[in-house]
């Protein structure tokens, strides 16, 4: 009876020895993400907005295959992927519209959303057009509509999230610093605006990374994967002003999204 347990664990040794060695693992891997039921939801920095390339087929909502959901659905091969995001997107968006693909055996969600409603377009309106005070007094009111509304507007998505794929994982991501301080622009917003703009967009991230945690999801912060790489430094992934597409202002390149955002979101999914 010994013997036998002996050779047992002995032949699963070597069992495991020969799977190594013939790459089964990376078969099982394969086949564990074509498990995957993926659905991509939330707004520009999900949708793709800034990467070109879009699908005629989205309309205004500008999705594109250079976006990291549809980067990530290439590159792993789930079973299913619906890409639902869209430019413009605010949270009530994504809960009257882009949560049908949802079911219960969907097993992966990814989401970037709260910079439409916190205002982010006007506030870089505002800061791009108008004084340092202006600037400074309408991120104020962005920071105090992220303390006071936009906490339970997250929490109305999330919950519809949860309810309609109550076993999938929810990875949520976070917005980029826009501006490297010091850098190499030498015209522009004042360092003032531009320090003040990166603070806003933390303070942002902070109170949705803290809504994703009360609700069990994973927050995935894209900051320091664009440190370095903001506006102003010499290898930006980010559009500055785009007065020709003004739509694309501030948003990720394509490198943004595939060195950006994509390696981020893997890491976490």
């Amino acid at each position: 009876m010994k013997l036998a347990r002996i050779t047992a664990f002995s032949s699963s040794l070597l069992l495991g020895a020969v799977l190594a060695l013939t790459g089964a693992a990376p078969v099982q891997a394969a086949e564990s993400a074509a498990a995957v039921n993926y659905v991509a939801l939330g707004d520009s920095y999900s949708s793709g907005v800034g990467s070109g390339a879009y699908d005629s087929a989205s309309g205004a909502c500008k999705r594109t295959p250079r976006a990291y959901p549809a980067l990530w659905a290439a590159a792993n091969a789930p079973a299913s992927f619906a890409f639902t995001a869209c430019s413009g997107a605010r949270t009530g968006d994504v809960t009257a519209s882009q949560l049908g693909p949802l079911t219960a055996t969907t097993t992966l969600v990814s989401v970037s959303i709260g910079g439409n409603d916190a205002g982010f377009s006007d506030v870089m309106t505002v800061c791009v057009l108008q004084s340092e005070a202006s600037c400074l007094n309408r991120i104020a009111q962005a920071r105090a509509y992220v303390d006071s509304t936009l906490p339970g507007n997250l929490d109305t998505v999330y919950n519809a999230i949860r309810g309609k794929a109550p076993n999938a994982r929810v990875v949520v991501l976070g917005y980029p610093r826009f501006y490297q301080l010091q850098g190499t622009c030498v015209a522009g917003l004042s360092e003032t605006k531009r320090a003040a703009i990166n603070n806003a967009s933390d303070y942002l991230n902070d109170a949705t990374a803290k809504r994703a945690a009360d609700h069990g999801f994973t927050f995935a912060g894209v900051a320091g994967a664009f440190t370095g790489h903001e506006i102003c430094s010499s290898g930006s992934w980010l559009h500055s002003l785009n007065v020709l597409d003004i739509g694309e202002s501030y948003h990720p390149t394509a490198a943004g999204q595939s060195m950006g955002y994509l390696p981020v979101f893997s890491s976490a999914a």
